[in-house]
């Protein structure tokens, strides 16, 4: 059953306000009763009703004056009336329609005649404040800064408010185009195992991003695309939210570098520190000169380094930084980078192929940004294994002559299918750490995913075929400029 309609009776005669109770009883309503016009007004305000049954003859305000009162208050001046009257002349009938009635009954009532009349004018009352309440609602998605799509069974676009029109670069009203083909247009679409459940949504497996990368110019524009299945019915179609998250995406890296540089960029300095300066503190009295002298250099190479890391760190934050830049390193400086972080991870069996061709042109990426990368990949491989000594192979090669692929190859952990699903999702792994919330197979790899996607690549990731371990392989195009974006 649904809400029963709310029906007003405003009438000074008790005996009619008991007829009209009596008529009316039984047939679903929910009835209140007024014995003054400004009795009939205060209750109306409170209650909200669906329609008003208002008698024209009352003493003091009558019923013209009380239907123009509803009509002027916003609040209830939706509520369909009803004008009650035993005068059955034309004069009448024209004032109240000027005052604002829908309907008119002559006394004595026909039951029959009553309750018809009566269900046709809640009906209308209740429509007119659902579309007023729509209107509303109307106003505030236009005024949202998230983007609002209603899409029919098809995936094409029956309404988009103003900033969805904006973000897909939707012209006119965008009704009649084609949700999917707008967003591959002018979005990578990732994850893309997660974009191929869309008409499945029920296997979905994490949300679904729309990414710009990052240009020369621009930094890379990230929506979050969320939805509602509103119906089994396949005429019913969805509802969509784009949500600008390009902020919290920005977040989320500056946490998880800032996380990995603390942790792994100063552990070492201090390290050293502390060593030298515990021997110096415990076994000084029996140095010699030299020795003493040898310690205190190490200690002052770790400060050395340690305030170098610090004024990287405040360089850091106080800069926003690109994948794409300008200031990208060669092949020959990445192979370093990956010696070096390799050591300090402490992975020991390391073998890198690369033709020696691309030793001297330059990767489409940064060293901060190839760096943090390296961080998540490593180190997975070395914390992942089950002795916590894989081999780990690193090759660099060109597939295509605009792009670069890197693979980071293991004989450590291999995934189960539901793993290979979450594994790139953005905040999994992370907000796991943070805040407790989310859920995730604890890889750290959704960094690394964000990255490669803004700077227009693809990252995958997938069991070696001859035993343990996994593949990572990243595909990093040269930058271009993309078609005039909805972020601009």
């Amino acid at each position: 059953m649904g809400i029963p309609s709310k029906v007003l009776i405003v009438d000074d005669e008790p005996i009619a306000r008991d007829s009209l109770e009596a008529l009316l009883f039984g047939e679903g309503y929910e009835l209140y009763f007024a014995g003054s016009g400004a009795e009939g007004i205060q209750i109306a305000r409170a209650v909200k009703p669906d329609a008003v049954v208002l008698d024209v003859m009352m003493p003091g305000m009558d019923g013209f004056e009380v239907c123009r009162a509803l009509r002027a208050d916003p609040d209830v001046a939706p509520v369909a009336v009803v004008m009650v009257t035993a005068l059955d002349d034309r004069r009448s009938r024209l004032t109240g329609l000027s005052a604002g009635a829908d309907e008119f009954l002559s006394k004595p009532f026909d039951s029959l005649d009553l309750k018809i009349r009566l269900q046709t004018i809640a009906r209308l009352g209740r429509y007119r404040r659902l579309l007023g309440e729509q209107q509303r609602l109307e106003w505030l998605v236009d005024q949202s800064e998230d983007g609002f799509l209603l899409l029919d069974s098809g995936n094409i676009i029956d309404y988009a408010n103003p900033r969805a029109r904006m973000y897909l670069s939707l012209g006119g009203d965008g009704r009649g185009a084609d949700f999917l083909e707008r967003c591959a247009r002018f979005y990578r679409m990732e994850p893309t195992t997660v974009w191929q459940t869309w008409q499945t949504p029920e296997v979905a497996t994490g949300p679904y991003y729309l990414v710009q990368p990052e240009t020369l110019s621009a930094r890379a524009f990230w929506l979050q695309v969320e939805r509602f299945h509103m119906s089994e019915a396949e005429d019913m179609g969805t509802a969509v939210r784009l949500r600008n998250v390009t902020a919290q995406m920005s977040n989320y890296q500056d946490i998880r570098r800032f996380h990995t540089t603390i942790v792994h960029k100063l552990r070492t300095p201090l390290i050293a520190m502390h060593g030298s300066f515990s021997l110096l503190k415990n076994y000084a009295s029996d140095m010699s000169p030299g020795e003493i002298t040898e310690f205190v250099d190490a200690a002052m190479q770790g400060i050395d380094r340690l305030s170098g890391e610090i004024d990287d760190i405040l360089g850091y934050i106080g800069a926003s930084m690109l994948a794409v830049n300008g200031d990208n390193i060669l092949v020959e400086d990445f192979v370093g980078q990956v010696k070096t972080i390799a050591n300090e991870i402490g992975i020991t069996q390391l073998s890198l192929n690369c033709d020696p061709a691309l030793m001297t042109t330059p990767l489409p990426l940064n060293a901060k940004t190839l760096n943090s990368i390296l961080w998540e990949i490593l180190e997975n491989s070395k914390k992942f294994h089950p002795a916590h000594d894989p081999k780990v192979t690193v090759e660099v090669t060109t597939p295509r002559a605009d792009s670069y692929r890197l693979r980071f190859i293991d004989n450590g952990l291999t995934l189960n299918p539901e793993q290979l699903q979450w594994v790139w999702t953005p905040y999994v792994q992370a907000e796991k750490y943070f805040t407790g919330e989310a859920p995730g197979m604890g890889l750290g790899l959704p960094l690394v995913a964000t990255l490669v996607w803004q700077a227009g690549g693809q990252a995958q990731l997938y069991n070696c075929q001859d035993g343990p371990g996994v593949v990572v392989e990243l595909d990093i195009p040269q930058p271009a400029p993309l078609p005039l974006a909805a972020n601009s």
